[in-house]
């Protein structure tokens, strides 16, 4: 059933242009990305569908375009319109993070990372290099594969925090299994990696992992 099927004042648009986005629920928000439903499936229903699969808006926006090619009935046109969104709130956050320190909302570092590194199926180590006042300056995936001290190589990370000027670095990994809980090995490489990069006087802010449940922060844990 298309939303033009459904009662007027059960239409997303029309509640969303008069009561404002906010008076929207998560799956009518997304039933107005998608229009349509599928056979046998409303497009409220498949909205609440897609939700729950991917674990909410966070899952969602996650997935990656393979991850939404395994939804039977998702086609072409909805998949691309579901990753254009997905790049638009990755740009978004990009820029506010250019923008401003990035210590002045951990919750938007959290969710950028989320979006980088949530959906993939390897782990992966990356660093947000900043500038002195803690602005994004880059971030860049360094290393992929099981990680440990003897593969990721502190003089890499020191080698690019130079090219880029960096006066201070977010440390990143994900953790593919789902769980975010660091491990003894995260915390020896978070040691092994700020003391090198002390060395420049580049300072390491954080070190955060991301798992499909969430995001943990060393800082916010007291591990730094």
């Amino acid at each position: 059933m298309p939303l033009t099927h459904l009662p007027p004042d059960a239409r997303p648009r029309e509640k969303l242009l008069a009561r404002g986005p906010q008076a929207l629920a998560d799956a009518e928000l997304l039933a107005l990305l998608l229009r349509t439903g599928i056979q046998g499936t409303p497009v409220l229903q498949l909205a609440q569908s897609l939700l729950d699969r991917f674990g909410g808006w966070a899952g969602l926006l996650a997935a990656s375009v393979q991850d939404l090619g395994k939804v039977k009935g998702l086609g072409p046109a909805k998949r691309a319109e579901i990753a254009a969104v997905l790049e638009i709130a990755r740009r978004s956050l990009n820029q506010q993070l250019v923008e401003k320190s990035t210590m002045n909302d951990v919750d938007t570092v959290k969710t950028y990372l989320r979006l980088h590194l949530g959906s993939l199926g390897h782990e992966v180590f990356a660093v947000m290099f900043l500038d002195a006042q803690l602005r994004l300056i880059a971030m860049e995936t360094l290393f992929q594969g099981s990680l440990t001290s003897t593969t990721v190589h502190p003089r890499e990370v020191v080698k690019r925090a130079l090219a880029l000027g960096a006066g201070a670095a977010i440390l990143a990994h994900n953790h593919p299994s789902g769980v975010a809980e660091p491990s003894k090995a995260d915390e020896l490489l978070t040691r092994q990696l700020s003391q090198a990069l002390a060395l420049v006087d580049v300072r390491v802010v954080d070190h955060l992992v991301v798992g499909a449940g969430g995001v943990v922060s060393f800082a916010e844990r007291g591990l730094m």
